[in-house]
């Protein structure tokens, strides 16, 4: 024990007391978990803030598309089911006194919306046909009548110079043309058995019957309507020969022949067409004309016996003449004595089409027993808007 103390006492440096050593060592310890706290702190606050970060890309992202879909497509729809199968409606009208997207589900006698789903399948398939609403300008609007207004002036321009007078622009000539709405209607009908089958998709079927008899309606009024209780036509204006062209009108060139392409150099009549219209139009032109047209269009070939119709290289793109897409609308008139049976402009900057978005159904149970009618409704209307932008070939001698 001596010898034990003796050498403890050696180890000890003679100026330092027990009590000091003590001290310095708790001083020590107290440091390092002071900096093991700290350290803890800041891993914690690091990982609320990674938290925090991931909460609020979720409740931007995630969050609201979720809601959205729960609170009124997923609700919207499964009333909407039953309404169409059972003529139940008391979930529609929850959703018109629940949710101020839905104020207008429910109209007294006009039926009820169409869940969006639906809706968007039968919008998709009326922009996917063949017909003059591909190419046209389309605007969605909130009334029964949609105005649209035409600066027909040049836009004044000159060279500047320091210290001369400038003169004054031009008046610019506004034209107002207004688009009246009109309803577009169709009504399938199916069977109560059928409707009770669980396994019977009944709104994509609505939709499908839907979307064809309005295809066929809008293709043939958007190109020959008279405006009576229907879209006025683009062929509807009066023609006259593009060299006597003037506004409110639209221009034609004669294909050189009546009733028929010429017998010698058939395709300059569709040359001068490409170049009757301004250059400012052609870059977005498109040809529009009906199969059997089409059919006599490619056979022409040019001086050098290379083919002016070209097929498509993709599956969904369009064949092409003379460079510019070829859009084929069987409501166009065949080639025939001083038929225009063949038009070339921009048809998004030459005519326009207004639509209400919302698309309605009335369930009728009554009127065709044992069937059940579905009466669905739209309102929808086109006019011209530039009549610069479209040329028409006319089948007629020079």
């Amino acid at each position: 024990m001596t010898e034990t103390k003796a050498r403890a006492g050696e180890d000890m440096p003679a100026d330092r007391h027990p009590v000091d050593e003590v001290k310095t060592a708790m001083t020590g310890f107290l440091k390092e978990i002071t900096r093991f706290q700290a350290e803890v702190k800041t891993a914690l606050q690091q990982q609320e803030e990674r938290l925090t970060m991931l909460d609020r890309k979720t409740t931007t992202y995630a969050r609201p598309a979720l809601s959205a879909r729960t609170e009124m497509e997923i609700p919207h729809k499964k009333a909407f089911d039953a309404y169409l199968r059972s003529g139940d409606d008391d979930a529609l009208r929850g959703l018109h006194l629940e949710g101020k997207a839905m104020n207008t589900a429910v109209a007294a006698d006009g039926g009820y919306l169409v869940d969006p789903q639906t809706a968007e399948t039968i919008r998709s398939m009326l922009v996917s046909t063949a017909s003059i609403r591909a190419v046209a300008n389309v605007v969605q609007v909130e009334a029964t009548s949609f105005d649209v207004l035409i600066d027909r002036s040049e836009v004044g321009s000159g060279w500047a110079t320091e210290a001369g007078p400038q003169a004054e622009s031009t008046t610019p000539l506004l034209e107002r043309i207004s688009i009246r709405l009109h309803e577009l209607s169709a009504m399938p009908k199916a069977s109560q058995r059928l409707l009770d089958d669980s396994a019977f998709d009944v709104e994509d079927w609505l939709a499908g019957k839907i979307a064809t008899r309005f295809i066929r309606a809008e293709a043939a009024a958007f190109v020959n309507g008279d405006g009576v209780d229907k879209p006025k036509g683009f062929l509807l204006p009066p023609q006259v020969d593009n060299d006597l062209w003037s506004w409110g009108n639209l221009g034609y060139v004669p294909s050189g022949a009546e009733g028929d392409f010429p017998a010698m150099n058939a395709a300059d009549c569709i040359v001068s067409l490409v170049y009757a219209l301004g250059a400012d139009y052609r870059a977005n032109a498109n040809f529009v004309m009906n199969s059997r047209t089409a059919g006599a269009v490619r056979k022409m070939k040019d001086a050098d016996g290379r083919f002016l119709w070209s097929d498509g290289l993709a599956a969904a793109e369009p064949a092409r003449l003379m460079g510019y897409p070829v859009l084929i609308a069987e409501d166009m008139p065949d080639i025939a004595e001083d038929a225009c049976a063949i038009a070339f402009g921009d048809f998004n900057a030459g005519y326009t089409i207004a639509e209400r978005p919302d698309l309605r159904i009335l369930r009728d149970p009554f009127s065709a027993k044992p069937h059940v009618l579905f009466y669905a409704t739209k309102r929808v209307g086109g006019d011209v808007t530039d009549f610069a932008a479209i040329k028409l070939l006319k089948f007629a001698e020079a």
